[in-house]
C-alpha cells in the first residue's frame, strides 16, 4: 500500500511539473493577432520566424526561448510572434494580403531562424540571423526594449558598457 502511494506522490509531482513547464511557455502570437496587440502600445514586436524542419530553429526553442529571464523579459517588452517562413497562411502585410511566406520574403529572409524587431507601430528596425545563444540573446532583448537602439546608442558601444558594468 506504501508503495503504491509513493507511486501516486511521484505521478502527481511530474504532471505538476510537466503542467508547470507548459505554462511558462512564451506567449506565441499570430502575425496579424500580434500586429494588432502592438499597435498604439508601448510594447515591441519580436518576430521568431523559423521553418519546421530547422533544427537551429528548434533549439533556440529549447535553450533561449525555454529559459526564464528570456520569457520574462519578453512578457513585459514585447508582443511575441510565430512566423512559418514556409507556410501559405494568409496575413496582412503593409495593407495587403500575402502568405506567411511573402512577408518572410518582404523582411529579406533568406536563413532560418531569424528574428525580426519591429516597433509598436510595425515599422521595421532590425533582422537579426542565425542561432543566438541565450546570454547575448537576452542582451540584444535589453538593447532594444529598453530603448537603447531607439536612442542612437551603437550596438557595440552597449556591449562594451554592458560589460563595463555601467
Amino acid at each position: 500500500m506504501r508503495r503504491l502511494w509513493l507511486t501516486l506522490i511521484a505521478m502527481l509531482l511530474v504532471m505538476c511539473a510537466a503542467s508547470a513547464a507548459f505554462a511558462a511557455e512564451v506567449r506565441w502570437q499570430g502575425w496579424d493577432a500580434g500586429l494588432a496587440a502592438a499597435k498604439g502600445g508601448k510594447r515591441y514586436v519580436l518576430v521568431d520566424v523559423y521553418t519546421d524542419w530547422c533544427g537551429w530553429c528548434k533549439r533556440m526553442d529549447r535553450e533561449v526561448y525555454a529559459r526564464d529571464d528570456i520569457r520574462d523579459y519578453l512578457e513585459r517588452h514585447f508582443i511575441t510572434v510565430k512566423l512559418n517562413a514556409e507556410s501559405n497562411e494568409s496575413m496582412t502585410f503593409q495593407g495587403e494580403t500575402r502568405t506567411a511566406r511573402g512577408i518572410a520574403s518582404g523582411y529579406r529572409v533568406t536563413g532560418y531562424p531569424t528574428t525580426i524587431f519591429l516597433t509598436p507601430e510595425g515599422e521595421h528596425l532590425a533582422n537579426v540571423p542565425n542561432y543566438i545563444p541565450a546570454d547575448r540573446f537576452l542582451l540584444l532583448l535589453r538593447y532594444i526594449g529598453d530603448g537603447h537602439m531607439d536612442k542612437g546608442v551603437k550596438w557595440e558601444d552597449y556591449v562594451a558598457q554592458t560589460r563595463a558594468g555601467k
